[in-house]
């Protein structure tokens, strides 16, 4: 196979980009192993490696397959790439194919970047030196210094942001891949504070996620220094997955709402709103934090594939 060297392939360089990922693939060049016994012959937690496998799964380096074990069920894993051709520069248009082999694209959005919000309070906005403008003034969320947020909060209401789109239409989407560091919003913090927090996707509802609290015990390992200990310190790194079968929150379907219910139209934005309804059962609200706040260096990183 081969693939340019570019930035709609980032998700296949990002896969190799580990030494856990690397062995991986190593012991799979030999022979067929579950997850279990990968995480047994290199040392690591079977959550561990259930996480990499996910992101080579997704980048089309290996293919998985439940079968049944000796309690329960196991998840096979099978080396799916042989060979794969690096293009550091484009063909002549005459000899260059029709279409791409591995089609994909990967955008990290900054959570200050939201294109519509409609929040209340309690709410606010905080860069990685200062707060920006008041807290619990909604309206501050319309300052222009809000694309500096590193960390928002809100008890209801929604973000919204625009995901670039490159599809040209050749080919379906297979996949829609949304990773964040997200949790609930209660006054100050709380680590027991349910919230359920809504997803959706070019206006379409995906699922409801119900977030167990708002993280504040232990400062965030990026959180800055000048923010007070006894706010809300990080969340959790999510992962929300809507495939041709359904819709995923780290690997456990939420919804039946495959990515052929999505709008995905080549040339037009691809909105994605974050949601904590007022009549929720769990009206919690939102905490979202990007790369130099809480506790994971990125922002929401977006993977779109064909």
């Amino acid at each position: 196979m081969e693939v340019e060297v570019n930035q709609r392939n980032l998700l296949l360089f990002e896969a190799l980009a580990s030494k856990t990922r690397m062995q991986m693939v190593e012991l799979l060049k030999h022979e067929h192993l579950n997850i279990k016994e990968m995480a047994q012959r290199l040392g690591i937690s079977s959550a561990i490696i259930t996480k990499h496998v996910s992101q080579l799964e997704e980048a089309g380096v290996i293919a998985t397959e439940v079968a049944a074990g000796k309690r329960g069920t196991q998840k096979i894993c099978t080396l799916k790439l042989d060979k794969v051709t690096l293009l550091f520069r484009e063909e002549p248009l005459s000899l260059a194919p029709k279409e791409q082999p591995y089609n994909h694209y990967t955008s990290s959005i900054p959570i200050g970047q939201y294109s519509a919000f409609q929040v209340q309070p309690t709410c606010g906005l905080a860069s990685e030196v200062k707060l920006i403008g008041m807290r619990d003034d909604p309206r501050y969320f319309a300052e222009p210094d809000h694309v500096m947020a590193q960390h928002l909060w809100f008890a209801s209401g929604f973000v919204e942001y625009r995901i670039p789109n490159y599809l040209t239409g050749r080919k379906p989407v297979s996949s829609v891949r949304i990773s964040l560091e997200i949790c609930s919003e209660a006054p100050g913090f709380d680590e027991d504070w349910l919230s359920d927090i809504t997803f959706s996707l070019g206006g379409v509802t995906l699922c409801s996620w119900t977030s167990p609290g708002d993280f504040g015990k232990t400062k965030g390992k990026l959180t800055p220094s000048w923010w007070e200990g006894y706010n809300t310190q990080h969340g959790l790194l999510k992962t929300l997955q809507v495939k041709e079968d359904g819709t995923y929150m780290d690997g456990i379907r939420l919804s039946d709402v495959t990515v052929r219910d999505i709008p995905l139209t080549a040339g037009e934005e691809i909105r994605f709103r974050i949601e904590s309804p007022e009549d929720a059962v769990h009206p919690g609200g939102v905490s979202l934090f990007g790369k130099r706040f809480g506790n994971y260096e990125q922002d929401i990183v977006v993977t779109i594939g064909c």
